[in-house]
């Protein structure tokens, strides 16, 4: 287990916009790591790249100090100049043995992700080992590793409610959105095509709306959203002559005031008088309160949304101390597991040590004697001395993982 390390540079020391300087592509990824197992003859190794985080995890019996962190890093050839390259070397975190066990397990179960409880942490390190181990990279400590990872955090996602309420202003605009009684394919006006409208539209297309028209103030951005959703694209400029009518008008844009007043909600609305449905996303918001005052609205706006974010957030963080517990309980299951891994893995020679004494003693040492018998004393032979390789392959294995369970035992009284 000591030999369990962890390299990491994370959102907790590096500024999120350096930390893109460390992430390594992955046409590139096989190069690299190839030049580190064979620079620094490491057994394992697996790569961990992320918007939030950059970690070398590997196995091996090398000390993590400065010196050796340094040259590690180097023989990765970042593009990045060596003064730089050497700043990040005092924003490095690093795990050793148990701790390295407990910082793996604390981050797939995103108690170490930027905002606690998001799931897609597990998606990305499992994506990340698979990759490494696909390209062999990895062996068999770290699919010990790797499935004690899976194991703990589903366990934690399933037995607390860390990742139970959404704290995205996004996902809870869309659970909003969900609660009110809808056409069944309703006409979806968004304004404004940025990440927040772009993620938002996800939503969307797993509820399998399919009616979408899109404005934006650069057109190629919203022909690249509208062809996602598979809809039409306009400038924002003509939104003012938009005559199709909407059920939901979706809207997030930069703008500094409101963009959508009396006159041109009024102009949308084309004659329509059925009540509509408004998710504003945008800060400060892009509708003008007179729009709510005038007309019947469903609306969905941001400063709502983000007083229930914070409630939720916090209730994440109230089931750190019962996700801890589980992590805890699974690294004391982890340890035996890893030594009965271990005994296994030496003593996996000792049938075939045995068949070599069998066919030593029959064809070498005894070979006079045992063909002197006849054919019914040479059947009894064998059959006694089949009992006995399977008795000698056997009760190594069994005593010595008798001794593992009774020592472990010990160990936690």
């Amino acid at each position: 287990m000591k030999n369990l390390k962890v390299i990491a540079f994370t959102h907790k020391h590096v500024d999120l916009k350096d930390l893109g300087n460390l992430v390594i592509c992955n046409e590139e990824l096989e190069s690299r790591l190839i030049n580190l197992k064979h620079s620094f003859d490491i057994p394992e190794i697996f790569y961990i790249g992320t918007c939030n985080r950059v970690e070398f995890v590997f196995y091996g019996a090398h000390e993590l100090k400065p010196e050796f962190i340094k040259e590690f890093m180097h023989k990765l050839n970042f593009c990045v100049p060596s003064e730089r390259l050497d700043c990040f070397l005092d924003q490095v975190t690093t795990y050793e043995g148990i701790e390295a066990l407990n910082h793996l397990l604390r981050m797939s179960c995103s108690l170490e992700s930027l905002v606690v409880g998001e799931k897609e942490i597990l998606a990305q390190v499992r994506r990340a080992y698979e990759r490494c181990r696909a390209s062999g990279f990895t062996g068999d400590f770290l699919r010990l590793v790797m499935e004690r990872l899976v194991k703990t955090a589903k366990e934690v996602y399933t037995h607390t409610r860390i990742s139970r309420n959404p704290v995205s202003v996004v996902s809870l605009a869309y659970r909003k959105l969900r609660e009110i009684k809808l056409h069944e394919n309703p006409r979806i006006l968004i304004i404004g095509a940025g990440e927040t409208n772009q993620n938002f539209a996800k939503y969307l297309q797993k509820h399998r709306f399919s009616n979408f028209v899109v404005f934006n103030r650069t057109l190629e951005n919203a022909r690249a959203l509208s062809a996602e959703l598979n809809g039409q694209a306009y400038p924002l400029s003509e939104l003012p002559q938009y005559k199709a009518g909407f059920d939901i008008l979706i809207t997030c844009t930069g703008a500094p005031e409101a963009i959508v007043d009396t006159a041109l909600y009024q102009a949308l609305l084309n004659g329509d008088t059925d009540k509509k449905v408004i998710v504003d996303l945008a800060i400060p918001n892009d509708v003008h309160p007179d729009v709510l005052q005038h007309h019947p609205i469903h609306y969905i706006e941001v400063s709502g949304l983000q007083a229930i974010a914070s409630k939720n957030l916090q209730q994440r963080y109230d089931e750190l101390a019962h996700a801890e517990q589980i992590i805890a309980d699974n690294i004391r299951e982890f340890l035996p597991i890893l030594k009965q891994r271990r005994v296994e893995l030496a003593m996996r020679e000792v049938p075939e040590k045995v068949k070599e004494i069998r066919s030593f003693a029959l064809n070498e040492v005894f070979a006079t004697e045992v063909n002197a018998l006849d054919a019914n004393s040479r059947m009894v032979l064998e059959k006694v001395i089949d009992y006995m390789e399977k008795k000698y392959i056997k009760v190594p294995m069994v005593m010595a993982k008798d001794i593992l369970v009774k020592t472990n035992s010990s160990d936690l009284n």
